[in-house]
């Protein structure tokens, strides 16, 4: 099990991590996603394991429930844990961010994953996340990660 600096949720039953440095927005972006339906899974930290070459993101114990809502605190949340990955996304300052990537995927944990680098300040950042996370659901409905050592 590997603990990670990262927020995730899920949308349906597919797990989306959310990375960045402390301060880029990784909460609020968590939240606006929460807003329109997606579920807690684990705020600022997550412990990654390994399942039937799935990647999996489960709530720490001492988070599980917790969200950090800027400027009022840490408030109980429902939540939901373990959760396969189906989607890494990093945040970036839009000026960092290419607009035709090389590559739309990320290896975490020896698992390569659909990836998306975006600004979290964009009023789009939500919608680009559920529409990437549909694209994802459509594509294989069990989760599309899989061992990058075993090809």
């Amino acid at each position: 099990m590997t603990l990670t600096h990262a927020t995730c949720v899920a949308i349906g039953d597919i797990g989306i991590l959310i990375r960045g440095p402390s301060g880029a927005g990784k909460s609020d972006l968590a939240l606006r996603l929460l807003d329109d339906g997606a579920t807690l899974v684990s705020d600022d930290y997550c412990d990654l394991t390994l399942d039937a070459n799935h990647l999996v993101a489960h709530a720490p114990d001492a988070i599980a429930g917790k969200i950090e809502v800027r400027g009022y605190g840490i408030i109980d949340i429902a939540h939901k844990t373990p959760v396969r990955i189906g989607l890494v996304v990093d945040l970036s300052p839009k000026e960092q961010i290419p607009r035709v990537p090389e590559t739309q995927t990320c290896v975490v944990e020896g698992i390569e994953v659909i990836h998306l680098n975006i600004d979290p300040n964009t009023p789009s950042a939500a919608a680009k996340i559920r529409l990437i996370t549909q694209m994802v659901a459509a594509t294989d409905s069990t989760n599309p990660t899989f061992r990058t050592d075993t090809q």
